[in-house]
């Protein structure tokens, strides 16, 4: 269902997204609908953190052969957001835009937001003089400006290599980098 659900969102917005529309186009009653996802709202969660998922999944599974350079962790790291929102395409945001301002949506970003801070900062340790709250903080402002150029790359005002290569910089100069 959550295929068709993107599907749904890429041919006619998130706005077309109805849990009724959804069935429809998935046939399956309402009922199958509702009681897997209960609410429009925790359709869009299911499919946020479907995408979230996928993109933790790509990023720890290359951290795992990583070289032990600054330099090759930042290009993964990199790399492996954006590679991920350019296959979520617009349509990653949108579902993050349709669940703007709702109340389940601010604890489940939170959580998500998190987490992604969290391997940020494990890869990026070795190679930082910062104290450990620092680089945790400063990664949250790297995890925010990914998200920036990400939104930045799928709306079509820069390519991917743009992308990529503009996270790596904040991450090589945003941490306080020691050599290695």
């Amino acid at each position: 269902m959550l295929d068709t659900a993107m599907e749904i969102i890429r041919e006619q917005g998130a706005d077309a997204l109805t849990l009724g529309h959804l069935a429809e186009r998935a046939g399956v009653s309402k009922p199958v609908v509702y009681d897997h996802f209960g609410t429009r709202s925790g359709l869009l969660i299911a499919l946020y953190r479907q995408i979230d998922g996928l993109q933790v999944q790509a990023l720890v599974e290359a951290l795992a052969t990583a070289p032990r350079q600054l330099s090759e962790v930042a290009w993964l790291i990199s790399t492996s957001y954006m590679t991920c929102h350019r296959l979520a395409g617009p349509e990653g945001h949108a579902v993050f835009a349709a669940l703007a301002g709702d109340p389940q949506m601010g604890a489940v970003q939170q959580e998500l937001v998190d987490g992604c801070v969290a391997i940020f900062r494990d890869a990026l340790a070795p190679f930082s003089s910062l104290p450990s709250e620092d680089l945790y903080q400063r990664c949250v402002g790297i995890v925010g400006a990914a998200e920036a150029l990400s939104r930045n790359m799928t709306g079509g005002g820069m390519d991917e290599a743009a992308a990529i290569g503009n996270l790596m910089a904040l991450m090589r100069h945003g941490i306080d980098a020691r050599e290695t």
